[in-house]
């Protein structure tokens, strides 16, 4: 029977075999190296340590340790103590049928969607860190409230405020694991309430569109032009989700008559509004347009997260909801906070310090300049191709001649770069003037590589 002892500082899972006590032993250490589960250069309890927990003798363990030494398995020096040796582990036998292929990791990354996690501050957030855990009540090491800590709530309620201009109370604000997280919740509460489609753009993430459809959510796009999403196609629709201060991938900002007339539709039919807050923080040419959520915080949705401006890896967003929609999206959410108390709580520091703003400020000048560069860079190798929605966010739409996407991204290919091509985000029921684009996210690249991918990409476009 298989059994784990903590010897020495270390757990030990062993299942002994059959014939003797020192032969099962012998087998099942040898087993434990061969396989890998006990790596090279592990050490081992010692013969007396494991012998007590294992009630049995201790020279019976010092016996299977002697052999292992002699056949390689173990190696064992005076006042150094007994270790795994550095030798090649042999996976266990399987399947013999071969592996797909992969491709090899792009040189170059220029997908979009991911900031530049090498700027993360992390000397600020280790500070913040540090201060939050000092200060941290011991309750909020327990399981918390469902709606996540009040202190991080408070921090987004002045921040979103102040640089948003969204109108919420730290009672209205559910902090959740991403943007995705707090899709999965709305979907489930629409669906709750009998609800059958929801409106979307007609460019966009088909991961977003997925989870509304998995809620059981019809997802139907609305026409989209030079002004953005056009809205004059909401009717019978019972939600409609809108990146509206810098529309992904198209990089526009909705027009105001539009966020007047999504406001206006919501309020005629009781629909909801959900607003994605993309990137809004990065506006560079002038100042970030305000969030709709200000317009009706009674039949909007604010959703905002801290991927693009921190790391996607912190799985911190948060939920600005209308009133009465709390309960029904903490129900969905299974009454429990699903974000580790810690991490919020040095998000709240990092708020309320002045560290994120100032941490914002320095992003933006850096992604400023790369933009910059792009279009600079554009200009004098490839004048066919034409930049758009590059007053904002982390990525720019470089529009391409007729026909020449997809031999763009096989050039790519080649030349060890991931991008994306426009025809990803189009969703497959929209119905839009036919266009060749590449999408290309300039955050990825940490700054030393930045000059080698935008060589790279110049070199596959059209000239």
């Amino acid at each position: 029977m298989a059994r784990s002892w903590a010897t020495s500082g270390i757990d030990l899972h062993l299942e002994p075999t059959g014939g003797g006590v020192r032969r099962g032993l012998t087998d099942a250490l040898r087993e434990a190296v061969r396989t890998g589960r006990l790596a090279p250069g592990t050490r081992l309890p010692s013969s007396r340590a494991l012998a007590a927990d294992l009630g049995i003798a201790r020279n019976t363990v010092a016996d299977a340790y002697a052999d292992l030494v002699a056949e390689g398995w173990l190696t064992a020096r005076q006042g150094s103590g007994t270790h795994v040796s550095d030798r090649t582990v042999v996976p266990p036998a399987g399947p013999t049928s071969p592996r797909p292929r992969t491709p090899g990791r792009p040189t170059h990354n220029l997908v979009p969607g991911t900031p530049d996690l090498a700027s993360f501050p992390r000397a600020q957030w280790l500070k913040a860190a540090r201060r939050a855990l000092a200060t941290a009540p011991y309750q909020a090491l327990d399981y918390g409230d469902p709606r996540g800590r009040v202190e991080l709530r408070t921090a987004l309620s002045a921040y979103l405020a102040r640089a948003r201009g969204v109108r919420a109370d730290p009672e209205r604000i559910l902090v959740c694991a991403g943007f995705s997280h707090g899709l999965r919740l709305l979907g489930a509460v629409l669906r709750a309430r009998g609800a059958r489609t929801v409106a979307v753009e007609s460019y966009g993430l088909d991961a977003h569109w997925n989870l509304l459809a998995a809620a059981g959510l019809r997802t139907v796009p609305l026409p989209f032009d030079e002004r953005g999403t056009d809205p004059r196609e909401l009717t019978d629709q019972d939600a409609v989700l809108l990146t509206p201060a810098h529309q992904f991938p198209m990089g526009g900002t909705l027009h105001r008559d539009r966020r007047s007339a999504v406001v206006e539709w919501a309020r005629r039919t009781g629909g909801l509004v959900v607003e994605d807050d993309y990137d809004g923080e990065f506006r560079y040419d002038r100042q970030p347009v305000g969030a709709l959520q200000g317009l009706d915080p009674d039949h909007v949705v604010h959703a905002g997260t801290a991927s693009k401006s921190l790391a996607p890896g912190l799985r911190l967003g948060w939920l600005v909801l209308p009133p009465g929609l709390m309960e029904e999206v903490l129900a969905a959410k299974g009454g429990i906070d699903t974000c580790g108390s810690l991490d919020q709580l040095t998000l709240a520091e990092f708020l309320s310090s002045g560290a994120y703003d100032r941490h914002v400020r320095a992003a933006r000048l850096r992604y400023r300049r790369r933009r910059d560069a792009l279009v600079a860079e554009l200009a004098r190798r490839a004048p066919r191709v034409h930049a758009t929605g590059i007053a904002a966010g982390l990525h720019v739409v470089l529009r391409l001649p007729p026909g020449t996407e997809q031999p763009a991204l096989r050039a790519a290919a080649w030349q060890g770069l991931a991008v994306h091509g426009l025809h990803r985000y189009q969703h497959p029921e929209a119905v839009v003037e036919p266009r060749d684009a590449l999408v290309v996210g300039y955050g990825t690249p940490p700054d030393h590589a930045w000059s080698g991918a935008l060589e790279a990409l110049c070199a596959v476009l059209p000239e």
